[in-house]
C-alpha cells in the first residue's frame, strides 16, 4: 500500500485515504446562503471518486461574512436539512464530510467570479464589510468599517454557532479559515491590522481573535472530531505575516487541541509576488510539521499521484489537499491508486470499469 492510500486516523475519525478535496467556492447558493442540488452532486461525486476526506467550500458563519452573495451559509438554522442530505451522501460512499467556516472581512461582499468579481455596493446586493481595521483591499474598494468590541463578539459568537449547526448537520471535520486575506487573516498581518487594542500591535494580540475563536468552537465541537485550521503561511510580502510567525501560531494552536493546520499563502494584498510553480507550498507544511509536531495539510499544484506520494514519503506533510485537480478529475484518486499500484475498493456501480492494477516498475 502506498503511503497516499494509507488510512490515516485523527481523534475519533479514520480517514480511508490520505487524499483531502481543498475547499473551493462554487459561487452557486441561491437565496440567502442555502445549498442546493449543485453542491450535492459536486461534493458527492469527489466521494464517490475516491477522495479520503471532503471539504466543504468556504461557507458563511454570518450573511455579512460572505465572499459574495452566491456562497453558501451556516448561520440560519434552515440551512442544516440540505447540508445534512450532502454528508449522508458523502458518509455512505466511505468518505469523511467537513466544512470550512469563514468569515471574508473586507474581501465581503463580491460578485462571483464570471459576474466580475467586483465589490457590490448596496443597490447591487452588496453590504457593508468589516475588518481589523480600516484598510480597502484594492485603492478603487470602499474602507471596511474596524470591528468594535461588540463586533468582534459577534464574530466569535458566529463563529461558535456555525459549528453548533455543523455538527448537528453532520460534519465529522471543522476547519477554521484564517487563511488567504479573509477577516481572521486580516487581524494575524500586520499588512491590514493597525489596531491599538488587544487585538493589534504584537504577535500575541495579532492572534487573539483566532484564539478566541477557537476556544469558542471547541465548546460545541466534541473533543473526539477533528479540528482543522487554514492559514496563509505566509503573505508573501516584506513585513507581512510570514512563515516564522505560523511556526509560533502552530506550536500555540497544537497546544490548544487543534489537530492539523492546512498550510496555504497570500491572499492578504493584491500586489503580492508570489513564486507560483508545482508544490509551491509544501515547504511550509514540512516546516510547520517538523518543528512543532501538528499534523499539516499540503495544498497548492498538486497534480500528480507520485508528486503527492513523495510528499507524504518524505514527511513533508500527513495530507495532501488537492483543489484543481479535482476540478479537472473527480475521479482523481481511482486514477492514483491505478498509478501506484494499490488495490482499492470501487463503487460497485463502476467496478467493471476498474483497471487491472500494476505494480509500478
Amino acid at each position: 500500500m502506498s503511503r497516499l492510500f494509507s488510512p490515516i486516523s485523527i481523534k475519533d475519525i479514520e480517514f480511508r485515504n490520505r487524499i483531502a478535496v481543498s475547499p473551493m467556492c462554487e459561487y452557486s447558493s441561491v437565496n440567502d446562503g442555502f445549498a442546493n442540488d449543485w453542491h450535492l452532486v459536486h461534493l458527492g461525486s469527489r466521494a464517490v471518486g475516491g477522495a479520503g476526506l471532503i471539504m466543504q467550500e468556504a461557507t458563511g458563519v454570518s450573511a455579512e461574512g460572505r465572499i459574495s452573495p452566491d456562497d453558501l451559509g451556516i448561520y440560519l438554522d434552515g440551512h442544516i436539512k440540505k447540508l445534512k442530505q450532502i454528508t449522508d451522501f458523502i458518509h455512505a460512499h466511505g468518505a469523511i464530510a467537513g466544512i470550512q467556516l469563514a468569515h471574508a472581512g473586507r474581501k465581503a461582499s463580491h460578485a462571483a467570479p464570471w459576474l466580475g468579481g467586483k465589490q457590490l455596493d448596496s443597490s447591487s446586493g452588496g453590504w457593508q464589510t468589516v475588518s481589523a481595521s480600516n484598510i480597502p483591499f484594492t485603492e478603487t474598494e470602499e474602507a471596511p468599517i474596524a470591528l468594535d468590541k461588540l463586533g468582534i463578539q459577534k464574530v466569535i459568537a458566529d463563529f461558535a454557532n456555525a459549528a453548533a449547526r455543523s455538527l448537528e448537520a453532520g460534519y465529522r471535520v471543522v476547519e477554521i479559515h484564517a487563511a488567504h486575506g479573509y477577516l481572521i487573516h486580516q487581524f494575524l498581518s500586520p499588512l491590514c491590522n493597525n489596531r491599538k487594542d488587544e487585538y493589534g500591535g504584537d504577535f500575541d494580540n495579532r492572534i487573539r481573535l483566532l484564539i478566541d475563536i477557537v476556544e469558542a468552537v471547541q465548546k460545541f465541537w466534541p473533543t473526539g472530531l477533528p479540528l482543522f485550521v487554514r492559514i496563509s503561511a505566509s503573505d508573501w510580502v516584506e513585513g507581512g505575516w510570514d512563515i516564522d510567525q505560523s511556526v509560533q501560531l502552530s506550536a500555540v494552536l497544537k497546544k490548544m487541541g487543534v489537530d492539523l493546520i492546512d498550510c496555504s499563502s497570500a491572499g492578504m494584498v493584491p500586489y503580492a509576488k508570489i513564486p507560483v510553480a508545482p508544490g509551491y507550498q509544501v515547504p511550509f507544511a514540512e516546516r510547520i510539521r517538523k518543528e512543532t509536531g501538528i499534523l499539516t495539510g499540503a495544498v497548492g499544484m498538486i497534480t500528480h499521484a507520485e508528486q503527492a506520494e513523495e510528499i507524504l514519503e518524505k514527511g513533508q506533510a500527513d495530507m495532501v489537499f488537492l483543489a484543481r485537480e479535482f476540478l479537472r478529475d473527480p475521479y482523481f484518486p481511482l486514477h492514483a491508486a491505478s498509478i501506484l499500484g494499490d488495490d482499492i475498493q470501487w463503487p460497485n456501480q463502476y467496478e467493471r470499469a476498474k483497471p487491472v492494477v500494476r505494480m509500478p516498475k
